[in-house]
């Protein structure tokens, strides 16, 4: 991680930490208190419609910015959907470099995603995560807080409800300094 810090201050580039999970109306369930003898209920419907959504943290090489990105779509990632997901991040970086780094999802090691990455050359660069250390990424830490927090015991109609308070979560988790702490939870500084 030391090579890629030093090549993101010498470029100038945005160091990006991408990651996908999943959501489903069945709510994480978490401790909570209630009165003595009135066990807290939560009730959710039996459905097992899912989304998956897609997330970069991004921090500038000198740590003075942050920004998140988010994308939210049914079925699950694919090279194809992932390569969308960059082209779109693509815009939010005008005349910017970027170091993607990620997991080593079969995706992210595709065929496809390979040769897209070296037609983006120019301004982004990707780099693996070290296998089995997801301690290392800080939207592994996003995740558990929104889902911990705006999606935990949660009583909800469909998946437009889920994807609602998911919305809140991140919106949340943009305005303050939480992806810095995040960071710093995965044991990383700039």
């Amino acid at each position: 991680m030391a090579a890629g810090k030093k090549n993101a201050r010498r470029r100038r580039a945005w160091l990006l930490f991408q990651d996908e999970s999943g959501l489903s109306e069945r709510p994480p369930f978490r401790s909570t208190w209630a009165p003595n003898g009135h066990t807290p209920v939560v009730i959710h419907p039996f459905r097992w419609t899912k989304a998956s959504v897609a997330a970069v943290l991004a921090y500038r090489w000198d740590g003075r910015r942050c920004q998140l990105f988010f994308q939210t779509k049914e079925n699950s990632y694919n090279a194809k959907t992932l390569i969308a997901f960059l082209r779109d991040l693509r815009k939010h970086f005008p005349r910017r470099r970027g170091i993607l780094l990620w997991d080593r999802l079969q995706a992210h090691r595709s065929l496809a995603m390979r040769a897209y990455l070296k037609t983006q050359r120019a301004w982004l660069t990707a780099e693996y995560l070290p296998a089995y250390a997801p301690d290392l990424n800080p939207v592994e830490t996003l995740w558990g807080n929104v889902k911990g927090q705006e999606l935990a015991n949660r009583s909800v109609e469909d998946m437009t409800d889920v994807l609602d308070d998911f919305r809140t979560g991140m919106r949340r988790a943009r305005r303050h300094d939480l992806p810095f702490s995040f960071l710093a939870h995965a044991g990383l500084f700039l």
